[in-house]
């Protein structure tokens, strides 16, 4: 299990049975680097879990994901990560980072 301190997910689902992750986080620039630290801690453990299975869902993959990062002020970024998988991704990215 890893605990995340920045990312605090809200999941939906679609009527495929896909299931999407959606975190933000603002920060001062000075932590902006730590919040990219998650996203690239989620994306590998992503990308070991479920090898070669990126990419987009409707045309056969397991996962895939989103990463924007827009500076709001001089003191403020705000980095937005979208998270996308089958059932069995989520309940297992679910399952490795206690998301609820």
């Amino acid at each position: 299990m890893t605990e995340l301190r920045y990312l605090d997910f809200d999941y939906s689902e679609d009527t495929e049975g896909h299931g999407t992750f959606d975190a933000m986080a603002t920060t001062a620039p000075a932590k902006t680097c730590e919040v990219l630290a998650e996203v690239a801690e989620v994306l590998a453990w992503a990308n070991a879990t479920f090898p070669d299975m990126q990419g987009a869902l409707e045309n056969g993959a397991m996962w895939d994901f989103d990463l924007q990062q827009t500076r709001e002020a001089p003191d403020l970024d705000t980095v937005t990560f979208s998270l996308s998988g089958t059932a069995d991704f989520c309940a297992a990215l679910r399952e490795q980072f206690k998301l609820d």
